[in-house]
């Protein structure tokens, strides 16, 4: 198998809830998901069933880890296709298959609804998608309906050619959520199923489900086919190398599942392969769609033969369930290859990137529980709960941004990072926990207008912007924090504390001394090696050469001295002896 990671920098397959890395029998490697979100790993009940291997795992989500859980991996910005495998297969042995929503990048786009389809909950189901990162991170949640734990057993992540199926003119605001990709006259194939070639990754699934002609004939070639696996869209050759047909005069009618209110991309594949079509008119068709007919296809004069040709219609607004699709004969039988439906969903409303690194930075510096569902975008999508303790609202122009912030008495933490004093935040309640720290001056430049801290053991001077909210009107509550100080009704801050812990003047007199510590310390090392060593020579070794001098010199001058003596005690004994015998006496006169 060729995947697209060999034309573009990222693929990533996850074995949910799988124990270890493996390569599958297509060549695929598969990667242990234990590192990437919360949740517990599962096993199917009837492993059997299930071809592959990353099939039978599964990774669900308990309440114990809160109603939204994500996957958060790390990716280059571009387009990508995502697939997950969803299945039940009684894993936990309860009979009820669960209630959950799936969001990418923050907007919904799968809901599973208890109880599913008894084939789909006993085998399972795939969902793909493509869809736009722009932040760095590729981001898929679980959302809990009721108590119920959301399941997943795969999540393939494959970068695109971001100009595939006409970006540029329909626009980047979209996720395209598969709602039907058919190839026509043949089997279901794809990477990850069968050895075929598709650099995106895509699955294509046999029509004959979805075909209404119970007469509708299948013709093949082994011919190449010109325009085929080329950018942007990377379409494999074996699509266009089956095709359906009617009967001449007859029409090819197809009927999709859709859900209401929603448009729909549909993109149609033609090849003439059929070598008797040799000229322009002879192979003539329109195309209805929902009864409208919205456009008229010649294969053999728009591409020629054996040539891929595509060709796309926006449905808007469908007020139905079903997308019906006929192929009306003009002249000779209508002819199709494949056939795709995406629903285009609007990107959901974002948390502004700002509120959203600064809550990221408050459950880090808090130490926010895993029960409490801190994961993905703090308040999309907008149609879910926001992250437990936090409300958000839609400011009309840059997107959601955070208003309230409730979590008192949840046995929290660590201290109140700088960060967290948005200018949409209105209301903070972080009594009764056990917080430590200053209160950060980033507080008091929000909007806030309730404030309260109580019961913490919060330490330092509080920021005066801050305690303005009590005094404008406002609700500030700052008690039962021993060390906080610097305000009316608490104790006066040391001369060494300021807002957010040492002040100024503390900082310069540690500073100081320090110094005077470092110049004393310098003193003494001097005093110990320049003058104490100066007095004891001997602390240093010295050459041979001069030790041998010194020896010799020490000797010559023991030698002299001793003849010093010796003469010294010669010329005493001399003078004592002519003084005993020869005393000198002057003659009597």
């Amino acid at each position: 198998m060729t995947s697209s990671a060999a034309i573009f920098n990222f693929s990533l397959f996850l074995d949910c809830g799988g124990q270890s890395n493996f390569t599958s029998q297509f060549n695929q490697s598969w990667v242990a998901d234990r590192f990437y979100t919360g949740g517990s790993p599962g096993l199917v009940t009837n492993p059997h069933n299930f071809n592959q291997a990353q099939e039978r795992t599964l990774r669900f989500f308990p309440g114990s880890y809160g109603k939204k859980n994500c996957y958060n991996v790390d990716v280059p910005n571009g387009r990508y296709f995502i697939r997950t495998f969803t299945v039940y297969d009684n894993y936990d042995s309860e009979l009820h298959s669960p209630s959950f929503d799936v969001s990418v990048e923050g907007t919904l786009v799968f809901s599973w609804r208890s109880p599913w389809q008894a084939e789909v909950s006993k085998n399972g189901a795939y969902s793909d998608l493509f869809a736009f990162v722009t932040d760095g991170q590729a981001t898929i949640c679980f959302y809990s309906i009721a108590t119920d734990s959301p399941v997943v057993s795969s999540l393939e992540i494959v970068q695109v050619d971001p100009l595939a199926y006409d970006s540029s003119s329909i626009g980047r605001n979209f996720i395209l959520v598969n709602y039907g990709r058919l190839t026509c006259g043949s089997n279901s194939f794809g990477p990850g199923f069968t050895n075929d070639t598709d650099y995106f990754g895509r699955a294509w699934q046999s029509d004959k489900n979805f075909r209404l002609n119970s007469d509708a004939r299948t013709i093949s070639t082994r011919t190449p086919i010109h325009g085929t696996n080329q950018a942007h869209d990377y379409f494999p050759e074996h699509l266009y190398q089956t095709a359906v047909i009617v009967d001449p005069g007859k029409t090819l009618e197809y009927t999709l599942t859709v859900d209401a209110r929603m448009d729909y991309l549909l993109w149609f594949h033609f090849a003439e392969i059929n070598p008797v079509v040799s000229k322009a008119t002879q192979r003539v068709f329109d195309i209805y769609v929902n009864g409208n007919n919205v456009t008229r296809i010649d294969i053999f004069k728009q591409a020629g033969s054996f040539t891929a040709l595509r060709w796309y219609h926006i449905v808007k607004k469908l007020n139905s369930t079903e997308l019906n699709v006929k192929f009306v004969s003009v002249i000779g039988p209508p002819l199709l290859c494949g056939l795709e439906n995406y629903a285009m969903v609007p990107l959901d409303f974002a948390t502004v990137p700002s509120q959203v690194f600064a809550m990221k930075a408050l459950k880090e510096s808090l130490h926010v529980p895993d029960r409490m569902g801190w994961n993905g975008d703090p308040c999309a999508p907008s149609s879910w709960d926001a992250w437990e303790g936090v409300t958000c609202h839609h400011d009309g122009k840059n997107g959601l941004v955070i208003t309230q912030l409730n979590l008192s008495s949840n046995s929290l933490t660590g201290s109140i990072p700088q960060g967290l004093g948005v200018r949409s935040l209105a209301q903070v309640d972080l009594s009764g926990n056990q917080l430590t720290g200053a209160i950060p001056e980033s507080l008091g430049s929000s909007n806030l207008q309730v404030v309260l801290l109580n019961d913490n053991k919060l330490d330092g001077q509080v920021p005066e912007r801050l305690y303005s909210i009590g005094v404008h009107g406002g609700l500030i509550d700052l008690s039962s924090n021993k060390g906080l100080c610097g305000v009316p009704t608490l104790p006066a801050c040391p001369f060494f504390w300021s807002k957010v812990g040492l002040s100024d003047g503390a900082k310069i007199g540690i500073g100081l001394a320090c110094l005077v510590i470092f110049l004393l310390l310098l003193v003494l090392f001097i005093y110990v090696v320049c003058i104490r060593r100066g007095r004891h020579d001997y602390d240093f070794a010295l050459p041979q050469d001069l030790i041998s001098l010194a020896a010799k010199r020490n000797r010559y001058q023991r030698q002299k001295s001793m003849m010093l003596l010796e003469m010294e005690s010669q010329n005493n004994g001399f003078s004592s002896s002519f003084n005993n015998h020869h005393p000198f006496q002057p003659e009597s006169r």
